[in-house]
């Protein structure tokens, strides 16, 4: 389904991956507290007639030179971060906004195209004493008025903000506890018809072995039965056909053992279809598949036809499982040396990006004959060694090499070291659309 654009390495683990909406941007966290941006080629419009005409042919001309072969991948900004880890990242809704939170209990808001700190907030404290830091496993921008915040005690926060961005207030408007375990995965519902907004005011999670729903303003709504298996990631898929009692919405469910679960929306008490995406590591091992760790709802037009999930495994697989027929289609290797995959995405340019260990991979849909991509693939996806740089130049006023914080529950590494990524890393591009 899909061939290596370029492998970009990194210089420690990445813990966490945003894809704008908008614009050509990835950004990355790292177990080292770095946050990098880069930016992507852009891909070319065809025919596509606008009133900038000007700067649809410069951009026009940068996705040809991508297609042949000259396209780069720029750093936009690079900074420490957090102290610590950066666990979790975000973008605003529009994108004007990439927001950070690490193991030193901050959460910042800065330039989603400069990198600089516009606002930052303290992570609500937990423990006994409200002492202990609440190292933070998942953001998520719900809308431009509220951002969550879910921690690994289990609280999930919600956050007002402002129009440019920032916090008006350091405290929390609401605090829920959906989970008795860490939150694993958020996934917004989409809003229903009668919705003057567009954006979702409700949204599912999974933590432990349950899943439940919350309301904004009515707080959690419905928790499931307990599932027995750890649920670890989750994805929305609407338009599916309508049979029986089915409306044709379904949440996507990723587990611990390998197996996919399908939910009925509305119908919360359990799962109601079964998906085995990992069958051949249940057999070999005798017992549950690899872990299915991140999910992505493929965008209409990208990789094959119908509702297509993207699943990435623990073992560095990303398998593609088409919802309805509800059969796994096809696999792409992210890390052959096992490292788990744990971020899928999708850029405004329709290419996949995988990050997992310490490498991100950006790839592009087949074209033409199998053999003759494979052969351009291994051309195209270059490993790039950079030079060391100690200087770290655009670091926080407040940074410093303290790697404190909790471990996540999740399978994840310390930081190796400090980054060492460079500002721009020319890659070859071929049969970029």
């Amino acid at each position: 389904m899909f061939d290596t654009v370029c492998n970009l390495p990194l210089s420690a683990d990445v813990f966490a991956q945003a894809v704008h909406s908008s614009e050509p941007l990835v950004a990355v966290g790292l177990s080292s507290g770095h946050v990098q941006t880069f930016r992507l080629p852009p891909v070319a419009h065809g025919n596509d007639s606008s009133e900038d005409g000007d700067d649809d042919d410069d951009n026009d001309v940068s996705a040809l030179a991508a297609q042949n072969g000259f396209g780069q991948i720029e750093t936009t900004w690079r900074t420490r971060r957090h102290k610590g880890s950066c666990r979790t990242l975000t973008y605003s809704t529009d994108g004007g906004a990439l927001y950070s939170a690490g193991t030193d209990g901050l959460v910042k808001a800065a330039d989603s195209e400069t990198g600089q700190v516009l606002s930052k907030i303290n992570v609500p404290r937990a423990g006994m004493r409200g002492t202990d830091i609440d190292a933070p496993c998942l953001l998520h921008a719900l809308s431009p008025q509220t951002l969550l915040l879910a921690g690994d005690s289990s609280a999930l926060h919600l956050y007002d903000l402002r129009e440019d961005h920032t916090f008006p207030s350091l405290r929390a408007q609401a605090t829920h506890r959906p989970h008795d375990d860490y939150i694993s995965s958020l996934t917004p519902l989409a809003p229903t018809a009668a919705s003057t907004s567009g954006f979702s005011k409700q949204w599912v999670t999974t933590g432990g072995s349950t899943l439940a729903v919350t309301d904004l303003r009515r707080g959690v709504l419905v928790r499931s039965e307990d599932q027995e298996e750890e649920l670890l990631s989750s994805t929305y898929v609407g338009g599916l056909p309508k049979k029986g009692t089915s409306q044709g919405e379904k949440l996507v469910v990723g587990t611990a053992s390998g197996v996919v679960t399908l939910w009925e929306r509305g119908v919360w008490d359990d799962q109601d279809e079964r998906i085995i995406v990992d069958r051949d590591s249940a057999v070999a091992s005798g017992g549950g598949g690899e872990s299915l760790d991140v999910m992505e709802l493929l965008p209409e037009g990208v990789g094959a036809p119908g509702k297509v999930v993207a699943v990435g495994l623990g073992n560095g697989l990303v398998r593609f499982i088409d919802v309805g027929p509800n059969k796994v289609i096809g696999e792409i290797s992210h890390d052959e040396q096992g490292e788990g995959v744990v971020a899928i995405g999708v850029d405004v340019g329709g290419r996949l990006i995988t990050g997992g260990g310490q490498v991100i991979k950006v790839w592009h849909e087949k074209i033409g004959d199998e053999d003759e991509d494979e052969e351009d693939a291994e051309a195209g996806a270059e490993k790039h060694h950079m030079d060391s740089d100690d200087d770290e130049d655009s670091e926080d006023s407040d940074s410093s090499d303290d790697e404190g914080g909790r471990k996540r529950k999740k399978k994840r590494k310390r930081g190796k070291g400090k980054d060492r990524s460079g500002g721009q890393h020319v890659m070859k591009f071929k049969g970029l659309d």
